[in-house]
């Protein structure tokens, strides 16, 4: 969308904050509806509907009434409200003609109050030629759902930062002087892209600057990712500048390597080409100590000291600072000690006995309770044993450990039996035997299951609350 700033002096200050509102709204919606916006912009009699029209005009918002009524900011919108900013804020007076289209950005010119000429980067992502933002940038790290005005506003906040940071460390950049939404003003580069330039004086001396830049950036804990003829601008006096620096990662990143080799790659493969350099590889046969390694041999990643500084960790670069890898690869490390196996052994051979035989009915109150100890000591023998390596003995060991536990346990159902059936020798009332054997089977089935069973609340009765025939007739079945 051409930005066309001459709309811009005719905008009075309720458009902008009709504009400001949905922004707003942006944050938790992606079409912020009318009611909302004339809710945040609260504009006297209504009037924020008639803003609306006026900024629907000039294509500073986009209306969708697909699923309710709703508008949404555009591009053009978006560079309004910060343009407006950094001229309240001094920044600059006037916008002048577009001079760079990127595939992620265009940038313009811009004066300030004393004639000064800076360039204004307005980062547009989401275009056709570059949507694959995900996947090729980390702007969004752990969040799910974004829109491009949001991505647009992270690239921007990250170029500055990176760019302030270099600039600081002495490295050939832009002069980085304000921020704001995704737009970044800097200072114009009086040169020209390397990708436009034909011939060179000393374009060996060129060579090695550019050289040097990457493998200096590398000891700084920076991989450019994108250093290339379109990103390096040079002057007549063949001085040489950096551009571009969103996607910018760090050393530690998974894929430092390969990102540092491409920028290598993309270097020698443009001079070899454009200039006719020709570079001398190491051949395997000869020493190596008879060649001087620095002219026959290509910048390694591995070779590289980072010990000039810790940028890509003061700026929160992408990727892993070096602490973090060294404690997943030891946590990684210890994972990939084999654990012994455990094998479970429960006893509980005796309450399965004690359920097969519900026909007996010459317990009482005291058995019971010998049975439901029995049945604690019996679940107190569940417990993890380490399980060796294979061995026959030790296996036949286990076996006859858990031979002796059944038969401890056998014993001790038994006596406690014979005791229960001393106590209650002299009662044979039916309604007691069926009362111990339904409190019986409750214990036998909480200790299958490990818990107390308890009949629901609803079992007898019906959704209306009354008693239900049959559940009559059981009562007057026990009361018989």
């Amino acid at each position: 969308m051409k930005l066309d700033v001459d709309v811009l002096r005719y905008l009075s200050r309720e458009d902008f904050r009709v504009l400001t509102a949905v922004e707003m709204g942006m944050r938790n919606h992606e079409i912020v509806p009318s009611v909302l916006i004339d809710r945040i912009a609260s504009l006297k009699h209504g009037g924020t509907y008639k803003v609306l029209k006026n900024l629907l005009k000039h294509k500073l918002l986009h209306h969708d009434a697909s699923k309710y009524d709703g508008f949404r900011l555009t591009y053009l919108g978006y560079d309004f409200l910060a343009i407006k900013t950094m001229v309240n804020r001094g920044v600059f007076t006037a916008v002048g003609r577009q001079i760079g289209v990127g595939k992620e950005s265009d940038i313009f010119e811009v004066s300030r109050e004393d004639g000064t000429i800076m360039a204004m980067k307005l980062h547009r992502l989401g275009r056709t030629s570059f949507r694959a933002v995900k996947s090729k940038r980390d702007y969004l790290r752990h969040r799910n759902n974004y829109n491009w005005l949001y991505l647009s506003r992270l690239a921007a906040l990250k170029e500055y930062a990176f760019m302030k940071a270099l600039e600081e460390h002495g490295f050939p950049v832009p002069n980085s002087v304000d921020c704001n939404r995704h737009c970044v003003v800097m200072s114009l580069v009086q040169g020209y892209p390397l990708v436009q330039v034909k011939e060179l004086q000393n374009p060996e001396v060129v060579f090695e600057t550019i050289l040097g830049l990457i493998i200096r950036l590398a000891e700084h804990g920076l991989i450019h990712c994108d250093f290339n003829e379109f990103n390096i601008m040079i002057d007549d006096d063949e001085k040489v500048t950096m551009i571009d620096f969103p996607q910018m990662v760090s050393v530690s990143h998974r894929n430092a390597q390969m990102y540092f080799d491409r920028d290598v790659e993309c270097i020698y493969k443009f001079f070899g080409k454009r200039f006719k350099l020709t570079f001398e590889e190491q051949d395997d046969n000869v020493d190596a100590s008879e060649v001087d390694t620095d002219e026959s041999s290509r910048p390694s990643f591995s070779s590289i000291n980072k010990t000039a500084g810790f940028l890509d960790k003061e700026l929160a670069a992408s990727g892993f600072t070096r602490k973090e890898q060294d404690e997943i690869e030891r946590v990684c490390d210890s994972s990939l000690v084999e654990l012994p196996p455990f094998k479970c052994v429960v006893v509980l051979s005796d309450i399965e006995e004690d359920a097969g035989d519900e026909g007996e009915g010459t317990e009482d109150n005291g058995h019971e309770s010998e049975l439901n100890k029995t049945t604690i000591k019996d679940l107190g023998s569940l417990q993890l044993k380490e399980e060796e390596p294979t061995s026959s003995h030790n296996k036949e060991d286990r076996i006859e450990v858990n031979q002796q536990t059944f038969e401890a346990s056998q014993s001790t159902e038994s006596e406690s039996a014979s005791d229960g059936e001393e106590e209650c020798e002299g009662e044979n009332d039916a309604q007691l035997v069926k009362s111990l054997t339904k409190q019986r089977r409750r214990a036998i089935a909480a200790a299958h299951r490990g818990r107390k069973n308890y009949a629901s609340r609803n079992s007898y009765k019906d959704k209306g609350g009354r008693s239900s025939h049959n559940s009559k007739i059981q009562k007057q079945l026990n009361s018989w």
